[in-house]
């Protein structure tokens, strides 16, 4: 069985995030999505909220599930017997960043990290863009996928 993680803080997850994990579908046979628990990071939506709502996205999809983890990405891949990484790349600034994690990850360890470049329509998306708009009530809803809007809508209104 072929399985990826695909890790982020999904803060929140975006239609971008769900583009790479439809896309990421047909590679696969199972996909992990691992939301990290980052204690440098400040998160708009608490990690229950996050997976709650990414929970409500794949809901019907036995190819996918949700967990969180600590810790380094390729130590949870290795503890769910994952041997791929999935990511997602918007622009040269992503592959760049996300090139040196790569390559650190499979020095480390046998993990192989798979890059996914956005699509057209999704690439100018990104969670800080999402939560800029909710924290002064923009419009977002165009950006993540209907159950988070609504969820956000519902929980988080100003």
């Amino acid at each position: 069985m072929k399985r990826a993680i695909f890790p982020g803080t999904f803060d929140p997850f975006t239609l971008g995030h769900f583009d790479i994990l439809k896309r990421s579908k047909l590679l696969f046979d199972e996909i992990i999505i691992g939301i990290g628990k980052n204690s440098d990071k400040k998160t708009m939506f608490t990690l229950k909220e996050r997976i709650e709502f990414i929970k409500g996205v794949v809901q019907d999809d036995k190819k996918i599930k949700v967990m969180s983890y600590d810790g380094l990405t390729i130590d949870f891949c290795e503890k769910v017997k994952a041997k791929f990484i999935v990511r997602g790349v918007r622009n040269t600034g992503d592959f760049e960043f996300e090139k040196a994690i790569a390559r650190t990850n499979r020095f480390l360890s046998r993990i192989e990290t798979i890059f996914i470049l956005t699509s057209a329509k999704t690439s100018f998306i990104s969670s800080s863009i999402v939560r800029d708009l909710i924290n002064n009530n923009g419009e977002y809803s165009k950006l993540v996928p209907k159950s988070i809007s609504d969820f956000v809508l519902k929980n988080h209104s100003k």
